[in-house]
């Protein structure tokens, strides 16, 4: 178990090095980060409102219920049988203290889908900035290596030296043009 865990911190590390080495890779890990916790945010929040509209039924056939007892306690009372009316308004007592307890339910249930709403939105707008920012630093990025290769170029090119009589294009380019300029000159002065 031990080598499995010094193993596993030893990638951890190194993953870790490698994303603070290269920046805009962490940031494109972050906005990924973001864009799973948005999608589970989503998915969170329609579980929430699919909870919601069962409580809501849930309330209402409870509504229904009370009333409907609460006719059938009238109607015990009219007709004086008293044996009904007691266990009648026992039941409406019971259907009320669930109707409250739904409700409480449903405010509860209220408030988080508000606070998923919220954390949706703060997640949108943290998403944004790091996409912004994944887009400067890809754009340095590209200027950087763009800079590095043109600083390199010559560098990393292979060069003889080789005896004047054999053929190097960029002598023979240079020798042309120094000739050209040479003779130019040598109009002016014979202009003159």
């Amino acid at each position: 178990m031990g080598l499995f865990e010094d193993l596993n911190s030893f990638f951890e590390m190194r993953l870790e090095e490698f994303l603070r080495s290269n920046p805009h890779l962490e940031l494109q890990a972050l906005e990924e980060q973001l864009l799973e916790q948005e999608e589970e945010t989503v998915k969170l929040l329609g579980d929430l409102r699919l909870r919601e509209k069962r409580l809501q039924d849930e309330i209402l056939n409870t509504a229904q219920e009370i009333q409907r007892w609460h006719v059938r306690i009238e109607k015990a009372k009219t007709a004086q049988r008293f044996d009904l009316v007691k266990p009648a308004e026992e039941r409406e007592a019971a259907l009320l203290r669930q109707g409250n307890q739904l409700w409480g339910q449903m405010e509860g249930l209220k408030q988080r889908i508000q606070q998923t709403v919220e954390l949706q939105q703060q997640i949108q707008i943290r998403r944004k900035e790091v996409r912004e920012k994944v887009v400067q630093a890809q754009a340095t990025a590209r200027a950087t290596q763009a800079e590095q290769q043109w600083q390199t170029t010559g560098w990393n090119q292979s060069y003889r030296y080789t005896p004047s009589g054999a053929a190097d294009p960029l002598e023979q380019s240079f020798q042309r043009w120094e000739t050209e300029e040479e003779l130019e000159q040598l109009k002016r002065q014979m202009g003159k």
